[in-house]
């Protein structure tokens, strides 16, 4: 039987041709009827996966060999996507909007890379060929046309709002937040067109928000009946004779504690240290051991699988598993017996492992301990804490001993720590945000944070040396490019990154600037950019470092009960400890052929996990800030772009000033200096200054939050009046007359007041309606232009979907695209986005079934 890497590895050869399914069945000595069909079936299949290609000569070759790219595409909101090629040698590929095909944001397509762009040798492309779909079901506000109608993304990613036929409201009123699912995917100039599945209800009840966010990422919340059965089957307590039977260590009688939040209920691992009669420092984590009742392809362990991870969003948890495990046999709660798998680990006065052992074993953890009371202890000396845990105070002050060294010797390695703050958004029973806190990062913290370091280093390294299949937790070097832009730019400072040759740097170099920058105005804009020049850390099946924590050795052991690829880990220490520390070679097969499947699984998931739980806690904050339109805060500018800057407040909201809201010079964005200069007054703005804002809009439906300067005076425009505008020259394009102008009016508010050169023209609507002469209800929406993408730019018709919405009044999506028509003007039927479906030159209307035309195939 021909296996699917034999017939990879022969058509990866040089000399390989394409070939048809006689030919490779020739080749390979075919001449069973039922060896043939199963030959049939593996072209066909690795075809679907677009692993090979089909010619129109009915010829099958690689991919790569035809100029072809397989990977994952990233779309942006503007329309434009990139594809983020599965091999990791090849590099990005830009691809227009235009050439993207029916291809969404999430997509694993095939892309021909077409050519290489003049600036910089950028690779650009076309999608071939959409492999699988991410996308099959949408969050969005419904719109009813009566005949037919809309569904207007969250997702701004999906630039394109999905048409409804009049069959498929499913009951769906107008206005209401729902879930439609994609039955025909866009294809030119004619949008996906769905039918709505579940109505969350209207967009402002509580609770639809979140929802809104959990459907939006496709986050399963109860659990297949078939995994609750198997859950229940568990048992709530651990059999005694087991502990015998199974020959694990026993550890009841030591001194062992878990240290987590107060609200931590899913307690997934314990500590203990120990001072040996040598000198050296005895250090035990042990972590419970999930893999002993998720057994592999069991129903528990399907599902697991299929999430990935424990989502953590601002008012719940969306748990790996089942409650019954993940809070009951698997959390290592006080006082009652639990199975672990441990690595106990000696340090000497060097902070060197010199003995370290893993094993099975069972453990009666004798505190739960808080980080509050930790710290309360090891920093406040608080009496009365102290005196409650004085049998364990002891203890407590030998693992601060302990993590302050491990800490110390990671960062001699040159591991790079970020000391970004975080925060948590606090919610009452309705889920409406109360207050935002700070997270803390106490001793208690590090003294947790340190002693999973270790323990995760030294069981990756065991195993690695032991060379059995696993999933490592690995980190790339930075992308050579973003290297040397940001070398560049902390030369502005007159910093030099020590070491450091434009195509590869130690992080020894990079935590050294850190420790220089620290307390200086751009610690903060130093700190962000080296964070931006990174890659993001992964699963994989291979261990190729950890850049970040400058280790060559690392994985995730420590957090089965909320992390897939640890419950995956376990099993293998598992069966290499009861198979006398090896495995059969089937067994090593199968598990290699699966490892690399798991790990890119593992990684999906994690990103879709951050990305619902920022989404969460964006909206959120942007709702705290509802109240406080008109307030006044001081924030510090973390992010300069070519359309504003963002601002970062004390309790880390952050918001926009929008270029066009800094009346008082024009202002140019530098890149190399991430500053925007002023033209007339050479003043700067860059990251890490400190501003005094106004809360000026909060934009529910976007999440997103408008600050205005509260300083800023208007320009002043040869005519003697004020203008609200930005760019241009005085008088062009039919949006002048800003805030407080001769001309402007009251409907002048609305419009981004003089239009931005040639794309004013284009953007700013045509006529009295656009927001510059006399009021107009729809002036909200005639953003003059917009500046996301910089001068002569042009969005259309002000959906304001191509990133932030120009202008002191973000576009309505009720006001249509271009803010009324005008005089004379034919309104044509959109979506509220204001997006043309269909039509030869985007416009157009509904054929007679209500239908927007399609492009013929």
């Amino acid at each position: 039987m021909v296996t699917e890497s034999e017939l990879l590895d022969f058509m990866r050869e040089t000399a390989y041709k394409p070939m048809t399914y006689q030919e490779l069945e020739e080749h390979f000595h075919i001449a069973d009827a039922k060896e043939f069909r199963e030959f049939l079936k593996l072209l066909n299949r690795l075809e679907q996966e677009g692993k090979i290609i089909l010619t129109r000569t009915h010829r099958y070759g690689m991919p790569e060999r035809m100029d072809l790219v397989r990977g994952r595409l990233q779309a942006h909101a503007k329309g434009f996507a990139f594809l983020i090629p599965e091999d990791r040698e090849h590099p990005d590929v830009y691809i227009h909007a235009n050439d993207l095909k029916s291809a969404m944001n999430g997509d694993t397509v095939l892309v021909r890379v077409n050519s290489k762009s003049v600036a910089g040798g950028k690779l650009e492309g076309e999608v071939v060929r959409v492999v699988t779909r991410a996308i099959t079901q949408v969050v969005g506000i419904f719109q009813n046309e009566e005949a037919y109608g809309f569904v207007i993304p969250d997702d701004k990613r999906i630039n394109r709002d999905i048409f409804i036929p009049k069959e498929g409201f499913n009951g769906a009123a107008n206005g209401q937040k729902v879930v439609v699912r994609i039955v025909q995917y866009p294809e030119g100039r004619a949008a996906a067109e769905g039918e709505i599945i579940e109505i969350l209800g209207h967009k402002d009840d509580p609770g639809v928000d979140i929802l809104s966010i959990i459907r939006k990422h496709q986050l399963p919340e109860a659990f297949p009946e078939d995994v609750m059965e198997e859950a229940m089957n568990t048992p709530e307590e651990i059999d005694p004779s087991e502990i015998a039977k199974q020959g694990r260590r026993d550890l009841r009688d030591k001194v062992i504690v878990t240290i987590d939040g107060e609200d931590a209920k899913d307690l997934d691992d314990a500590v203990n240290v120990e001072r040996l009669p040598n000198g050296n420092i005895k250090l035990g984590v042990h972590i419970a051991d999930v893999g002993y009742y998720v057994r592999e392809k069991s129903k528990l362990d399907q599902e697991a699988y299929n999430r990935g991870c424990s989502v953590y969003l601002v008012d719940r948890v969306i748990p790996m598993l089942p409650h019954r495990l993940s809070n009951g046999i698997c959390s290592l709660n006080p006082k009652v017996d639990r199975f672990t798998l441990s690595c106990e680990m000696e340090f000497n006065e060097q902070m060197k492992v010199v003995k370290h052992d893993i094993f099975t074993s069972v453990i009666r953890t004798k505190e739960r301990m808080t980080y509050t009371n930790v710290r309360k202890i090891l920093e406040d000396e608080d009496p009365e804490v102290t005196d409650r845990y004085s049998d364990l105070a002891d203890m407590f002050r030998l693992m601060k001993e302990l993590a302050l060294k491990l800490r110390s010797k990671r960062m001699r390695r040159g591991a790079v720590d970020f000391d970004f703050e975080e925060s948590k958004v606090i919610v009452d029973e309705n889920g409406k945000p109360t207050d935002i806190v700070k997270r803390e990062r106490s001793i208690a913290e590090q003294i947790i944070e340190e002693f999973m370091l270790a323990a995760n280093e030294t069981v990756a390294e065991h195993f690695h040396w032991l060379k059995v299949p696993f999933i490592y937790r690995i980190h790339e070097d930075p992308d050579q490019e973003k290297l040397l832009n940001f070398m560049m730019f902390v030369a502005n400072f007159g910093y030099t990154v020590k070491g450091g040759k434009g195509d590869r740097v130690h992080p020894r170099a990079l935590q050294t600037l850190l420790e220089d920058i620290q307390g200086t105005k751009e610690q903060t804009v130093i700190s962000t950019m080296m964070l931006r020049s990174m890659k993001q850390a992964k699963y994989d099946a291979e261990s190729t470092g950890h850049f970040g924590l400058a280790a060559e050795f690392y994985t995730h052991f420590t957090s089965p009960i909320r992390r897939y690829p640890d419950l995956v880990i376990h099993r293998v220490i598992r069966e290499v400890i009861e198979n006398g520390g090896a495995l059969t070679a089937a067994r090593q097969d199968y598990l290699n052929s699966r490892m690399q499947e798991i790990a890119q699984q593992s990684s999906d998931r994690e990103r879709v996990a951050v990305e619902a739980e920022r989404d969460t806690e964006q909206l959120k904050k942007a709702e705290f800030m509802l109240d406080k339109i008109g307030e006044e805060f001081t924030g510090i500018i973390s992010s300069v772009t070519s359309f504003g800057m963002f601002i970062e407040l004390e309790n880390t909201v952050e918001g926009l000033i929008r270029l066009s809201a800094m009346t008082d010079d024009y202002y140019h964005f530098h890149e190399q200096h991430m500053a925007l200069i002023g033209e007339r007054t050479s003043k700067i703005y860059r990251i890490g200054d400190e501003v005094e804002i106004r809360v000026a809009r909060v934009n529910m439906d976007d999440h997103t939050i408008d600050f205005e300067m509260v300083d800023m005076k208007p320009r002043r425009r040869d005519d003697g009046s004020y203008g609200g505008g930005f760019g241009g020259k005085p008088g062009q394009g039919p949006g002048k007359g800003g805030k407080g102008g001769k001309n402007g009016g009251k409907g002048g508010k609305a419009g981004a007041g003089k239009a931005f050169g040639k794309a004013g023209k284009a953007a700013g609507g045509k006529g009295k309606a656009s927001g510059g002469g006399k009021r107009s209800k729809r002036g909200a929406a005639g953003a003059g232009a917009s500046v996301d993408a910089g001068p002569a730019v042009s969005f259309g018709f002000g959906s304001g979907k191509g990133g932030y919405a120009p202008g002191p009044a973000a576009t309505s999506r009720k006001a249509g695209g271009s803010g009324g028509a005008g005089k004379g003007s034919r309104r044509k039927k959109t979506s509220a986005s204001g997006i043309f479906i269909g039509g030869s030159s985007g416009g157009g209307t509904p054929g007679a079934d209500g239908k927007p035309p399609r492009k013929k195939r």
